[in-house]
């Protein structure tokens, strides 16, 4: 009995006039506090903005008014505003443009600007804004913990005319997103290359774009926009979020009545706005006023055929003018009621009428529902073909023993709670990885990906069928998918303990000796090793990081995210060949050649054991320049002989310097900038094996064949020979014992 009353409130609403809110033209005008400036060079300086002393909410807000060639302009900062608007949080301001040209004098010659909103109440606007890059050939990207993003352009003739007003490809012209939550950013182009002509990357409004082809070969895009493009800020009140901000009423900014709080969406933080149906500046008392919808050039009431509007608080009504009823959504005029009927004669009629017409509506809805829930499962059914749903159904049914399991949307939507906020384990590139509790309190991670190229869909199906297989006591294990969505979505084991990240940076000083850091370090190549050597086809992970190495309470270790990179665009036809990473683990050679290899993850190995020796992080922004980089500064210091100077404090000692030295040596061969210098994971891990046991054992005297098997070679004796194996003190060491035992 649930659906007719169900349907009969839905039949209620129907001949219910829907009539639409229409928000007054008007602006209202922006209030700002008492004795303080309400405007400069034109533009609106509403609260919480001020300009002067004790005219802003907080620092974050203040507006100095410059005066620019003997006009007066707003500032924040050193970025030029020119509007501020309250009801979306948001202002614009003007950013420069980084450009370089090529001069066949000078080389090269070129301006690199960079935003730090950092620690300021701004963050760039993604659903605004885009990353533009223009210009022939052009390598750009910008830079921006923990992002590196941009594209590369080409140019596929001369007259190009009708490319003209779009960024499209071979137009000399790409574009990128811009991610959530960013703040800071600067600028780079390829330094090695060079071209006639000029090259820009910018951050700017989109729809205040228009792509012209001569900007990729003069200096008409600096021209028109002179040196400074519009860019979009989203902004913010504090950091909090509105369930602590509403706690603290001496602070909270929504002070005035008929005001809510709104949680941002681009990072953390809080603003506010006035409740549906008023308008104004919620940062002031008595700030929102109600609209009158009435008092409109369009009549909001024009759909009722004789309606009157009357304004209420917050929202309006529609009435009909006396001596007019409505019916079906329009006022009619009443008419005259003919003398009624006897009793027995009229009353079975209007009610056989009423339940007929009663049970047709129900007839008409209920088979509207049923189409709709057709439709529904003709969409899921279309995307579970689209991703390879059948083969790999039927792969799994044809092979035993695979643990693997097709889940539907609604077991993971049930799963996290409807993807909860409060369910979110992290953050990635590629998407957001919830906790999930299947059915049995079986505690999994469900991965929901942003995005997934045309290719890859096709693919799809055959690629989670290569990742079921893959079984690796030190690989998190994929335990299914799901296909009957746009993006498909992974299950992956729950590994309860937190990241490699956590352990050596977010510990506060917890003590972890050499020997773990090494049997973490080991662990971790022996399965890059098996996902590049042993697995059929190789997999190439892609995003190695710490962050993605999961420590168990014994400090065993499980790689997670392992083939990333499958949902990954990596069509060369596509502008974004800079997908976004992380910074510090980027591969160099991969920055100029876009193509991913297994020598691309060595690197980023080569990275996760500086953090080991260091316990320090990979790209840190707010050192000096020389030393943001941790990969740079290791190279600098070891060329200086000097590695103490970066090394862990905990591992500083006379019993493991030489085990540390041969760390380093391992990590810088992983550092090399060409790839084809670079050692194999296998090769990183039987190394990171013989340092282990080494450790482990050091006062041992191998026999000679054992020292044989261990260095590959019958006579030990020679330091020239040992040093050619590998350059391993320690392995020199053990040549002069097993010389002095015989």
């Amino acid at each position: 009995m649930a659906c007719p009353r169900v349907l009969f409130r839905l039949l209620l609403l129907c001949l219910v006039p829907a009539v639409g809110r229409v928000v007054a033209a008007a602006d209202v005008p922006p209030a700002h506090r008492p004795g303080c400036k309400p405007r400069c060079g034109g533009v609106d300086i509403p609260y919480p903005f001020g300009i002067g002393d004790q005219c802003a909410i907080h620092s974050g807000f203040n507006i100095s008014c410059t005066l620019v060639n003997g006009t007066e302009r707003p500032f924040s900062g050193e970025f030029e505003v020119t509007k501020i608007s309250l009801p979306d949080a948001k202002a614009r301001m003007k950013m420069g443009i980084s450009w370089q040209c090529y001069d066949y004098q000078a080389r090269k010659m070129e301006d690199i600007w960079g935003g730090n909103f950092s620690y300021t109440p701004f963050r760039f606007s993604y659903t605004d804004n885009k990353i533009l890059v223009m210009g022939c050939n052009t390598l750009a990207y910008m830079k921006s913990e923990p992002y590196v993003i941009g594209c590369y352009t080409t140019c596929f003739g001369d007259d190009d005319i009708q490319k003209n007003g779009s960024c499209s490809p071979g137009a000399g012209c790409c574009k990128a997103d811009v991610p959530k939550d960013l703040g800071y950013f600067e600028a780079y182009f390829n330094k090695n290359y060079t071209t006639s002509g000029c090259s820009y990357i910018v951050v700017m409004e989109e729809k205040r774009f228009s792509y012209n082809t001569i900007y990729r070969s003069s200096s008409k895009f600096w021209d028109t926009y002179k040196g400074y493009v519009p860019v979009v800020m989203d902004w913010i009140i504090t950091w909090e979020t509105c369930d602590v901000a509403m706690k603290n009423h001496s602070s909270y900014a929504c002070v005035s009545n008929n005001s809510d709080c709104v949680d941002s969406t681009n990072g953390k933080g809080y603003r506010c706005k006035c409740s549906y149906g008023y308008e104004g500046n919620p940062y002031v008392k008595d700030g929102c006023t109600d609209i009158d919808e009435c008092d409109n050039s369009t009549d909001p009431c024009a759909t009722i055929n004789g309606g009157v509007c009357q304004n209420t608080k917050g929202n309006f009504t529609c009435l009909c003018q006396p001596g007019k009823q409505e019916v079906n959504g329009f006022c009619m005029a009443t008419p005259l009621s003919p003398p009624p009927p006897p009793p027995v004669l009229w009353v079975m009629p209007v009610v056989g009428v009423s339940v007929g017409l009663l049970v047709f509506v129900i007839a008409i809805t209920c088979g509207y529902l049923i189409q709709e829930r057709r439709k529904l499962q003709q969409i899921k059914q279309r995307y579970f073909q689209q991703h390879g749903g059948m083969m790999l159904f039927e792969e799994i049914k044809s092979q035993q023993g695979i643990a693997f399991k097709i889940f539907s949307e609604a077991e993971l939507q049930e799963a996290t709670d409807r993807f909860n906020e409060k369910q979110v384990l992290g953050h990635g590139g590629h998407g957001t990885v919830y906790k999930g509790l299947l059915k049995g309190n079986v505690e999994v991670a469900v991965k929901r990906c942003r995005s997934i190229d045309e290719k890859h869909k096709k693919e799809f199906g055959k690629e989670m069928l290569i990742l079921s297989q893959i079984n690796h006591k030190n690989i998190v294990k994929l335990l299914g998918c799901c296909l009957e969505v746009e993006v498909p979505m992974l299950v992956y084991e729950f590994i309860p303990n937190g990241t490699l990240f956590q352990l050596i940076h977010d510990n506060h000083g917890r003590q972890v000796s050499l020997a773990t850091r090494l049997q973490i370090a080991h662990q971790s190549a022996e399965a890059l090793a098996y996902l590049h050597s042993w697995a059929s086809p190789p997999i190439l992970h892609g995003d190695v990081k710490s962050s993605n190495i999961l420590i168990n309470c014994d400090y065993s270790v499980k790689v997670s995210d392992f083939g990333a990179s499958i949902l990954a665009p990596t069509d060369e036809s596509q502008f974004v060949t800079l997908v976004q990473g992380t910074c510090g683990y980027l591969d160099p050679e991969y920055m100029q050649t876009c193509q991913l290899t297994d020598k691309s993850d060595v690197y980023s190995f080569g990275v996760i054991l500086l953090e080991l020796l260091t316990r320090r992080k990979p790209f840190n922004l707010e050192a000096p320049e020389h030393e943001k980089s941790l990969a740079l500064r290791f190279i600098s210091v070891t060329k200086a002989n000097k590695l103490e100077e970066i090394l862990d404090d905990q591992i500083m000692n006379d019993e493991n310097m030489e085990v540390v030295e041969e760390v380093a040596d391992l990590a810088k061969q992983c550092l090399e900038m060409s790839g084809e210098n670079r050692p194999s994971m296998r090769e990183v891990s039987e190394r990171l094996d013989r340092l282990r046991k080494v450790m482990q054992h050091p006062w041992a005297q191998p026999n000679p064949e054992e020292m044989e098997s261990l260095l590959g070679e019958s006579s030990m004796a020679s330091s020239e020979v040992i040093i050619n194996t590998g350059n391993l003190s320690i392995e020199k060491k053990a040549a002069r014992s097993l010389e002095s035992g015989r």
